[in-house]
């Protein structure tokens, strides 16, 4: 196989009308502590920044980022590795280095995720793609914070962006060896019908009628009430009403409820209040005599959202309110502002599969750093880990 092969590259085409921006000025990377992103004026730069993202990512906002690494970089060792032309900040990514890959004393540079952020895409201003992937790629080969790194590894990637094209394209262009090592699917609400066509196509006939009985028969246990809010009233309480209701089911009793511990809990309080003063949470409740049995927080990002977390009272759990809610949640499709919803869910969810009916394909992306002695290190190790399946490594 030629070094510059791209191993494993997804089958994409790319959108056009990205074309470089009219930018002017010294091109500069930086990794700072990501306090330093903190200030008011970073933050306001760097949400300029996310609003002309190529691949809207809510998780890498700094209405969500920062308040993350609040909650669990208790050592405050966190970076943000940047890119700047002249006065204008072009991209950004959280980065972290690690000295084990799995179960292997590997030390690597990856983007740094948590388990409540569902996208590792960058962000970066439409038509910076290639020139982001070649400054990042050029800045880990030499600057010695990254010296002992053997190679980059970008987990979460979304495989149908012309972000991650560019980042393969640049890679062979350089003749570096770039490889999806894992691939995924989930569900994903991208259609032009309108939500009503959306359901008859999505669920049988019997499904529908079932649907329409357990609401009928939910209707009758008290006053049913549904209700949808993009504003910032009442978020607080909210807020409250899901941590408690998300505690009070199975998620609770495994600990893995955002109330399940402190650094989650003020996650999800922070980047609600924020995103709401910012237009960019979307809340579904559906109500029974006034109290909330099923609740959804969407993150708007346009042209996408993401469906970020829901929560349902499991002692109705015979009447689907969680189904339910998201029956109503269909809405999306008729938003102007809103092309597509990431549902954030793992592959094969039992619920959210059966009612989206597309797939977005996610994948881990690692890509060689270094001169030659890394790189000849990283293709052996490469080798190791796709033996089992060439076409990348299955989830």
């Amino acid at each position: 196989m030629a070094e510059n092969q791209i191993l494993n590259a997804p089958p994409f085409s790319s959108l056009p009308g990205l074309l470089p921006p009219a930018l002017h000025g010294a091109v500069r990377t930086r990794l700072d502590p990501w306090r330093e992103w903190a200030s008011p004026d970073h933050r306001k730069r760097w949400q300029e920044l996310a609003a002309a993202a190529t691949t809207p990512n809510p998780f890498f906002e700094p209405w969500y980022l920062l308040p993350a690494y609040e909650a669990f970089d208790t050592q405050a060792s966190g970076r943000i590795l940047t890119l700047e032309i002249g006065n204008e900040l072009v991209g950004l990514l959280p980065l972290a280095t690690a000295s084990r890959y799995g179960r292997w004393p590997l030390p690597h540079l990856g983007t740094w995720l948590h388990p409540n952020a569902f996208l590792g895409a960058p962000l970066v201003r439409a038509g910076c793609e290639a020139l982001f992937w070649k400054a990042l790629f050029e800045w880990a080969d030499e600057d010695r914070t990254a010296t002992r790194a053997l190679f980059l590894h970008m987990p979460a990637m979304p495989l149908e962006q012309p972000l991650t094209q560019a980042l393969f394209d640049v890679a062979d262009r350089e003749n570096r060896t770039a490889a999806l090592v894992m691939r995924e699917q989930r569900a994903l609400l991208h259609s032009p019908l309108t939500p009503e066509l959306y359901l008859e196509r999505a669920l049988p006939g019997k499904k529908r009628k079932e649907l329409r009985r357990q609401h009928t028969r939910l209707s009758e246990q008290g006053e049913l009430a549904f209700q949808r809010q993009d504003d910032t009233t009442d978020i607080a309480e909210w807020t409250e009403a899901f941590l408690t209701l998300e505690s009070r089911g199975w998620k609770g009793e495994s600990g893995s409820a955002m109330a399940s511990a402190p650094g989650t809990a003020a996650l999800f309080r922070q980047s609600l209040t924020s995103a709401a003063a910012l237009g960019k949470l979307e809340r579904l409740s559906l109500k029974l005599d006034g109290q909330p049995i099923a609740m959804l927080a969407n993150f708007l990002t346009a042209p996408g959202s993401f469906s970020f977390k829901t929560a349902f009272d499991e002692a109705y759990s015979r009447f689907s309110p969680g189904v339910l809610l998201q029956r109503e949640n269909l809405a999306l499709l008729s938003r102007p502002d809103i092309q597509w919803c990431d549902s954030c869910a793992a592959p094969d969810h039992p619920m959210i599969d059966s009612l989206w009916t597309e797939r977005r394909p996610i994948g881990r992306i690692s890509v060689a750093l270094g001169g030659k002695l890394r790189r000849t290190a990283f293709e052996t190790l490469l080798a190791l880990e796709l033996r089992r399946n060439p076409t990348g490594l299955g989830r």
